[in-house]
């Protein structure tokens, strides 16, 4: 069973991933809507649908089973897309951002709890990290891929990029139904408020998980949002037309990282990846935006190499310390947590980036997020003190 999933999370993540519309999602959004600003609002409200349907979602998850949340997320998903390629107005753009926000809420807390059930069913969790490495690896591909095609159609027709856009999420739908439910999850018996009260009680116990829950909060909210303005950093320094590329490179860059994550970990141990990571990645920002060339874009990508690894290091840490019984919902209520701070960050940085252009509002961002250098630090700390006092004890 477990490598019939595997086949189909890897072909799923793919199709997620080869999303042609993505690329020149704004560019179209202000065009229907009449303006950047209303454009940009789209953006806002799929991260605001995704904070407002995360927790039920996981915890639907955890009650119903993985196969059946990933299915009713894909069906949203559908429809989202097909509201978008529609843009008959502004408000039918509204109507796919909560659609497409309800779909990621659905997918966030419960498709890595999919995969650690598949796995667990055969005695595999150990080897999280490598499948989840390998299977989140064709999702960046697939990102490249889209990302010099939906340019390229952008250029021809921006309605039928939007129409083309739906047929891999029906691909995805097919796909979703063949997945197989692991029989390893017990659907919950209790209620749904004690169920969420004692998964925000194991946060709160266990310091490890509160650490880690606060560094990916962190990172979620303030790196993806810098992510997102990359590219108005980077049409100041190079032209439209390559504007797309360093995004390309990102992306296949970390598809690579995300395949050989597995055999990384193992070299290097997932808390070592995490403290180079971000020491790394926000040295690099900081130089590439303190002094702005033409080179900073290129060197902005770099960090990519190390993002799939890092990524799988983050989720095998935190599987480790979810409970069976509500590994679903307790991702969610930290995805919750990253989704809140974007849609709070976003309103700032950007009336930052207005006020004093892209390059030094995205570094500001990378400064305040460097508290999570800390956080690794310690848990880097309290493992090292475990591994002593393990070679001291008799």
């Amino acid at each position: 069973m477990y490598r019939k999933n595997i086949k189909l999370i890897s072909i799923f993540n793919f199709l997620i991933g080869f999303n042609l519309f993505w690329p020149i999602a704004i560019i179209y959004f202000s065009k229907v809507s009449g303006s950047f600003l209303l454009g940009g609002s789209i953006l806002g409200i799929i991260m605001i649908a995704a904070t407002v349907f995360e927790l039920p979602t996981g915890v639907l998850s955890d009650f119903v089973g993985r196969k059946s949340t990933m299915v009713l997320g894909t069906w949203a998903r559908v429809l989202a897309f097909i509201f978008y390629a529609i843009g008959l107005s502004y408000w039918f753009l509204v109507v796919g951002a909560v659609f497409e926000g309800l779909s990621r809420a659905f997918y966030s807390g419960n498709n890595d709890a999919l995969l650690y059930d598949t796995l667990a069913e055969s005695n595999l969790e150990g080897s999280f990290a490598e499948y989840q490495g390998k299977t989140s690896s064709t999702e960046q591909l697939a990102m490249g891929l889209s990302a010099v095609i939906g340019g390229l159609m952008a250029s021809v027709s921006l309605s039928l990029l939007a129409w083309t856009s739906v047929i891999p999420q029906v691909l995805m739908l097919i796909f979703a139904y063949l997945i197989v439910d692991p029989k390893l999850h017990k659907k919950v018996e209790t209620n749904v408020f004690s169920h969420v009260s004692e998964a925000i009680r194991l946060f709160v116990v266990n310091k490890k998980l509160r650490l880690l829950s606060a560094s990916s909060i962190m990172n979620f909210s303030l790196g993806e949002l810098r992510w997102g303005f990359t590219s108005a950093f980077n049409a100041t320094v190079w032209p439209m037309w390559a504007v797309g590329i360093p995004q390309a490179l990102s992306s296949f860059g970390a598809s690579i990282s995300f395949y050989f994550s597995g055999k990384l970990i193992k070299k290097f141990k997932e808390i070592n990846i995490l403290l180079f990571d971000n020491i790394f990645g926000k040295a690099i920002s900081m130089v590439s935006l303190g002094f702005p060339s033409v080179f900073s874009p290129i060197l902005m990508s770099t960090p990519s190499v190390l993002f799939g690894v890092s990524s799988v290091a983050e989720r095998n840490l935190m599987q480790q310390e979810f409970t069976n019984h509500q590994r679903a919902t307790m991702s969610s209520l930290n995805s919750l947590g990253g989704s809140l701070g974007y849609a709070i960050m976003s309103l700032l940085l950007g009336g930052m980036a207005d006020a004093m252009g892209p390059a030094k509002s995205i570094l500001i961002f990378t400064a305040l997020g460097l508290p999570a250098i800390y956080f690794y630090w310690l848990i880097f700390k309290d493992e090292r003190k475990q591994v002593l006092f393990g070679k001291l004890a008799p």
